[in-house]
């Protein structure tokens, strides 16, 4: 028990030293406080104004010795208190004439300045505000003391509510007024020439820091109001609007149910103003867009009309890109213009088309590549569908073709998709360009064989095949004479449809003939020829000589089969 009554007194004696010392402190303050008072009296111009920030300071921190008195006051300090708060709200008075009157000031100087000068006016009339607003909260702060000290001041109390919601009210409305103005300077802006954007840019920024300022403004007068249980909806809905910022007041019921009933509002007297207009305008584009198509169709089989015409000699290529750029450049101007009556400006559109084209360009170089060596392929038409060609490392017959890629169908019915530049870059081989074509074949007879009569045999097995054409007159002669055979070159025109046909058949016809006719085709064969020497030889040896040149005939035949 001893030591607990101990501890209180130990308490209260710190409890009062924290007191006494926070009285002197209160006291020296003031006597720095009314200190410079006297000097500011002597000092006009920067002079005086760096006595009031000193004095503002030396304020600040007389009022965190009051705010700690206070929560600590008994019936000794308190009449002391009292007095101190009631000189606080004689001085926040003075404080807050002074500073209306300074803002008053400079407001009509902002108001008389060039577009250059407000720039630099802006910055000083928001220091003068946020001084404001501290000297307001300051008041109130003041008010709420001295209800806790038990000495309210009711009277002007209300006055002071009444003050701040006439300055609520009308911050509010000058916000209203900035806001439209700055969405008006950025609407011209967007639609100005080079020549007026330097002066409408400047009036922007103006606006758009008016707009900043008067935002903090009323927030700062929200926070005052809410405290003196002033309606703050319409004012945190404006707030909402005009930043579009979450805070927490838009989970309050009424501030909620005031957006909302605003947004209902302002949709029913759009659709009441403009669903008329709207409602035309969405027709119009419907019907511009069915007329598109029409037109569109039309133009295709027109385009696909004229670029079949045989005089024209177009590829297959070349007529699809044609008949399919007419119909897209159809669709496109008819897309621009039925947007052009809904009111889309389109000069931003034709803009950011142009910046994705360079973009799109860098990021898609192989493809673009692609795309000017299928331009290149359909102005010079190497090929066309249908085509049996040599291209890219690959052969076969040319299935599909775009301005990208070629499609190409080998004899084994493989699809093989070969990029255009791949195909530019190299041989193009056509083999099937040309209408007719000439067959080349090589038969060979023996020596012992007759000329006249082989030559008879080819000729007339040429003549009776019916795909051989007569002109041009097929050239059958002598070509080489090999190391084994007679070598006649034949060679029949024929249709390029037909190639391979007279190709095989004559093959098999020579084959065929010869055999009846007894003229050999030879293989390669080699003649040896032995000559022994002049010289007696013993029996066994010659058998031994006789078995070695048998072993030498049979391996060079051995090797020339």
């Amino acid at each position: 028990m001893r030591y607990l009554i101990g501890f209180f007194l130990l308490f209260s004696t710190i409890t009062f030293a924290n007191e006494a010392q926070d009285l002197a402190d209160l006291d020296k303050i003031n006597n720095e406080v009314a200190r410079l008072k006297q000097e500011a009296a002597s000092f006009k111009g920067s002079d005086l104004a760096v006595i009031r920030v000193q004095q503002l300071g030396k304020n600040n921190q007389l009022r965190a010795v009051l705010a700690d008195l206070i929560k600590r006051h008994d019936e000794t300090t308190t009449p002391l208190l009292v007095t101190e708060v009631k000189n606080q709200v004689a001085y926040a008075t003075r404080s807050i004439a002074y500073l209306d009157k300074s803002i008053k000031e400079k407001q009509e100087k902002l108001d008389k300045a060039t577009i250059e000068q407000k720039l630099a006016l802006q910055n000083t009339l928001k220091e003068s505000k946020d001084y404001y607003y501290f000297a307001l909260n300051d008041q109130l702060e003041n008010y709420q003391w001295l209800a806790q000290l038990g000495s309210p001041e009711d009277n002007k109390l209300a006055e002071f509510t009444l003050f701040i919601d006439q300055k609520i009210k009308f911050l509010s409305a000058s916000l209203s007024f900035d806001t439209s103005r700055e969405q008006l300077l950025s609407d011209q802006l967007q639609r100005s020439s080079d020549s007026e954007k330097t002066a409408l840019t400047l009036e922007h920024l103006i606006f758009q820091r008016k707009v900043t300022n008067s935002t903090y403004g009323l927030r700062k007068l929200i926070a005052i109001a809410d405290q003196l249980n002033i309606n703050t909806t319409d004012y945190k809905r404006q707030l909402f609007f005009t930043t579009g910022n979450l805070t927490e007041d838009i989970l309050n019921v009424p501030v909620m149910a005031a957006i909302l009933s605003n947004w209902v509002s302002s949709g029913t007297n759009w659709l009441l103003k403009h669903a008329p207009d709207q409602l035309l305008k969405f027709l119009v584009f419907v019907l511009i867009l069915l007329a598109t198509r029409m037109v569109a169709r039309l133009t295709r089989q027109v385009v696909l009309k004229a670029v079949v015409q045989p005089h024209l000699r177009m590829s297959k290529l070349m007529q699809d890109f044609f008949v399919s750029m007419s119909s897209k450049l159809i669709y496109f101007i008819g897309i621009l213009i039925a947007f052009s009556k809904v009111g889309l400006d389109l000069a931003p559109v034709l803009t950011g088309f142009g910046v994705a084209g360079i973009i799109i360009g860098f990021a898609l170089q192989d493809t673009l590549s692609n795309f000017a060596s299928g331009m290149m392929l359909l102005i010079y038409r190497p090929f066309d569908v249908g085509d049996f060609v040599e291209a890219g490392g690959v052969s076969g017959k040319v299935s599909s073709m775009s301005l990208v890629n070629t499609t190409i169908k080998t004899f084994d019915n493989q699809i093989i998709i070969l990029p255009n530049s791949k195909i530019w870059g190299d041989v193009i081989k056509n083999v099937t360009h040309e209408r007719l074509r000439r067959v080349d074949m090589v038969f060979g007879i023996g020596y012992d064989d007759s000329i006249e009569h082989a030559e008879k045999i080819l000729a007339e097995i040429v003549d009776a095949h019916p795909a051989a054409l007569k002109k041009p007159e097929p050239n059958i002669r002598v070509h080489t004479l090999g190391a084994s055979s007679v070598d006649f070159i034949v060679r029949p025109w024929v249709k390029t449809d037909d190639y391979w046909d007279v190709y095989w058949d004559i093959t098999r016809e020579v084959k065929l003939r010869f055999d009846k006719e007894g003229i050999s085709i030879p293989f390669a064969q080699q003649d040896i020829h032995v000559h022994f020497a002049k010289k007696d030889k013993k029996p066994n040896e010659e058998n031994t000589i006789a078995e070695e040149i048998g072993s030498v005939i049979d391996s060079a035949r051995s090797k020339e089969s």
